[in-house]
């Protein structure tokens, strides 16, 4: 069976927060790396799936910034930009064969399971994202700019904003069967025990503990370690196949 090497370009390194480049740079980088794996990926692979929603979604949050759609645009670029290196990251490491957070564990390894629908790769996907990556994300751009989580709130609702848009237009699109159907279909079932809503006030919560904690690295270490797990477990449920 093909290896995941095999259908991405190749990798660049993550940015260093601590002496990132320009803030368009990082936010024009992050996208062509999602556009590259876009070409590269093959179409009804589980991490390609969850691709291509990343990549709209960034692209949408993009465009919000460049129309000023944001009330502190620097904010906005370097939230976005270390959220989407979260990602990237984590897909850096299955290409170097090391284990990426325990959150991704389950996409890429279920990504090419016949028994998975591509609606569960999207939402697996984004329950990752969202669910660890985008809290660790709020605590590395506050580091970056210098402020406090508060500072950033209305960024991030605004980016919550566009993720829960993306979401709803994502189960329209990849849910299979007229609607009449979807009552009886396990699928429906299974992604209603599931809320982008609660997740995103979940991990909003979780950012600022890990701020709180920040002077304590050893049990912001734990408590970052146990919110990896426990995404990793809603994910596992996620991809259960159908």
């Amino acid at each position: 069976m093909p290896q995941l090497e095999q259908f991405i370009p190749p990798v660049t390194p993550p940015v260093d927060t601590a002496a990132a480049p320009a803030l368009d740079a990082t936010v024009h980088g992050v996208l062509a790396r999602m556009r590259a794996l876009d070409a590269a990926l093959p179409h009804h692979d589980g991490v390609a799936v969850f691709n291509r929603v990343y990549l709209a979604v960034t692209q949408e949050i993009d465009g919000w910034i460049d129309t000023g759609g944001f009330t502190d645009p620097e904010a906005a670029r370097t939230l976005d930009a270390r959220f989407a290196e979260r990602y990237l990251t984590a897909v850096d490491a299955a290409v170097a064969d090391r284990r990426p957070p325990a959150c991704w564990r389950p996409l890429f390894q279920m990504r090419r399971h016949p028994g998975v629908r591509p609606l569960q790769f999207a939402l697996a996907g984004i329950n990752a994202h969202i669910g660890h990556d985008l809290a660790l994300a709020v605590v590395d751009a506050c580091r970056s700019l210098g402020c406090e989580p508060a500072e950033l709130e209305d960024e991030y609702d605004r980016v919550g904003d566009v993720l829960v848009a993306l979401e709803e237009h994502i189960r329209e699109e990849l849910m299979p069967g007229p609607d009449l159907l979807q009552i009886a279909d396990p699928l429906t079932h299974l992604l209603g025990s599931w809320s982008l809503e609660r997740a995103r006030d979940a991990t909003w919560t979780a950012a600022r503990a890990l701020w709180a904690l920040r002077g304590l690295p050893d049990v912001a270490q734990e408590f970052t370690d146990r919110l990896d797990t426990a995404v990793g477990f809603a994910g596992r449920m996620l991809l259960t196949p159908l």
